[in-house]
């Protein structure tokens, strides 16, 4: 005899006629193989003032490694969380903050203005709000503690540099076609540096072989490639070299270097 509870969930009621379910007729739900969470926040810096930024969270048991990403000089883009939401799949707790929210609110307000407020930002300004960043991430408690990597890319890669030469607790640190600004700074960055440059991007790349003599004199831990046919900025979608090969290649490279010195793989 089945009970009426039973009763009740096997029949299917469709325009007052009874049908029979049964279960294996029931689809299977498709599962997604990473799912993250992203999510819009703000934190106060230094001086009060407000920082937007956005964070993904991975899925994984315990606390995870976190990745801090430096936006282009066109500020925040729809495309540094797409960054950062890759990373998460990866397993990393990311964030991208908006750089120029403090000063002068967030980017999509700023339109075409973005890039010459970028530009005009002061060093001291920038760093104050990368250690805010890297303060608001490492207290959150999915977080490993002071396991931190950073990642910036065209402005973002030269910040990368000064923001190395500034917080000593850096893990490692991937500067992505970012001129620097002052070699005198090499001299007091801790983490190690991987360095990803453009073949066809002179302006930059041109540096590189100081750059790479400069770190060996003084024994800090540095690895760098310029990528064949690419261009400035060819980690984006649409720019001279994306979606290439040696593009592929160079997120491989990033993704073992930060695997390497943030999960010790």
């Amino acid at each position: 005899m089945r009970t009426p509870l039973l009763a009740a969930l096997l029949l299917l009621t469709v325009g007052g006629t009874g049908y029979l379910v049964a279960s294996r007729d029931a689809p299977t739900p498709t599962l997604d193989a990473v799912t993250t969470h992203g999510e819009w926040v703000s934190y106060p810096n230094a001086d009060g003032q407000t920082i937007e930024a956005y964070v993904a969270y991975p899925e994984r048991q315990g606390k995870a490694p976190a990745i801090i990403v430096i936006h282009e000089i066109f500020g925040m883009t729809d495309w540094e969380p797409t960054v950062a939401d890759d990373y998460a799949a990866k397993g990393y707790v990311a964030i991208v903050p908006d750089l120029l929210s403090s000063r002068y609110g967030s980017t999509r307000a700023m339109g075409d203005s973005a890039r010459r407020l970028v530009s005009s930002l002061e060093r001291e300004d920038v760093v104050r709000d990368l250690d805010a960043t890297y303060d608001y991430i490492n207290a959150q408690p999915a977080t490993q503690q002071d396991n931190t990597g950073v990642i910036g890319f065209c402005w973002g890669g030269g910040t990368v540099w000064t923001y190395a030469s500034h917080n000593p607790r850096l893990k490692a640190a991937v500067v992505c076609y970012g001129p620097l600004a002052d070699t005198a700074m090499l001299a007091s960055v801790q983490a190690p540096v991987m360095g990803v440059y453009g073949q066809n991007d002179g302006r930059v790349t041109n540096a590189l072989p100081t750059i790479v003599e400069m770190m060996r004199r003084m024994g800090k831990p540095f690895v760098a490639d310029s990528y064949a046919g690419t261009g400035h900025g060819f980690m984006k979608p649409g720019r001279t070299g994306s979606g290439t090969a040696e593009a592929d290649r160079a997120k491989r490279e990033i993704e073992t270097f930060f695997g390497t010195h943030l999960e010790g793989r």
